[in-house]
């Protein structure tokens, strides 16, 4: 749990997350990172050799490197079995980020993977590297085949500026809420998490607009570490401890509607469309 919590952090965790994230802002990888990163490359070698062995060595197994796909935890010889059995024709990596972090390098890329029928596979994963020794090795995956949600191709978006007055907002949406007869939605999160980046992507979707018509929308950064505005989470009884995004819906007056606790949304790049609907839909305000 502590290792797929730093993992989401330092990254998009990206499927940190199209990408991962970073610190008040966006922490920027070194110049020769940003366009390769070698064990990568060496890993996709493996993969397109279909050399189960090569392949599993780049896993970490003490500690036992931890993977989800598609939101369930698998084993690394299962993530092994997943790339080997594709047997794949060519791999096309577009890097999303990499990030150098203090324990280790998180990697976010797009694979497209063409496969022996001719079809191809669209995958977004997120890695984190560290080094043991002279071998660097996967410590912690997060895994989506052609994900339902449109992923971040740039983390750079300034969702969350550093500068904002969460309260000034909060008060600002709450007043244009009351006008409108909406209600206040509150996202909290940070520039550097990728799962923030994918729903908010969700919230520009076309088919979403007539539900977000009935929110005015606050997005409350948690800085880095995950303490900035404290304030505004114990207010509003937001659960951090479950991941992030994390949403609050309250009326114009402030009073709370539902904060939710069970982390739904710290996983966004793997929901469908509806799941994010329906969540909107229940707590929308009622026709007037």
């Amino acid at each position: 749990m502590a290792m797929r919590r730093y993992f989401r952090s330092t990254v998009f965790l990206i499927i940190s997350a199209v990408i991962v994230c970073g610190q008040y802002g966006f922490p920027q990888a070194s110049a020769d990172l940003r366009k390769s990163f070698p064990p990568l490359e060496q890993w996709k070698a493996a993969v397109l050799a279909g050399d189960a062995a090569a392949l599993k060595s780049f896993y970490s197994s003490d500690p036992v490197a931890q993977v989800m796909a598609n939101g369930v935890r698998i084993s690394a010889d299962a993530d092994v079995s997943f790339w080997e059995g594709l047997k794949a024709r060519s791999i096309a990596l577009e890097m999303v980020a990499v990030l150098d972090r203090p324990k280790g390098t998180s990697v976010v890329f797009k694979a497209d993977v063409q496969l022996p029928n001719g079809r191809s596979l669209s995958v977004t994963d997120g890695q984190m590297w560290r080094k043991q020794g002279d071998q660097w090795r996967v410590m912690s995956v997060e895994r989506a085949d052609a994900p339902p949600l449109k992923q971040p191709t740039d983390m750079n978006k300034n969702i969350y500026p550093a500068d904002a007055d969460a309260r000034a907002d909060i008060k600002s949406a709450s007043e244009r809420a009351a006008i409108g007869r909406k209600r206040v939605l509150l996202v909290f999160g940070a520039n550097w998490c990728y799962d923030c980046h994918v729903l908010d992507l969700a919230f520009h979707r076309p088919d979403f607009a007539s539900v977000m018509a009935g929110y005015e929308v606050v997005h409350v950064d948690l800085g880095e570490d995950e303490t900035k505005n404290a304030d505004v989470v114990k207010q509003f009884d937001a659960t951090l401890d479950k991941g992030i995004p994390t949403l609050v819906v309250a009326e114009s007056d402030g009073k709370l509607v539902v904060s939710q606790k069970n982390g739904e949304f710290e996983d966004a790049r793997s929901m469908t469309p509806g799941a994010v609907l329906e969540f909107l839909n229940k707590w929308k305000p009622e026709a007037r």
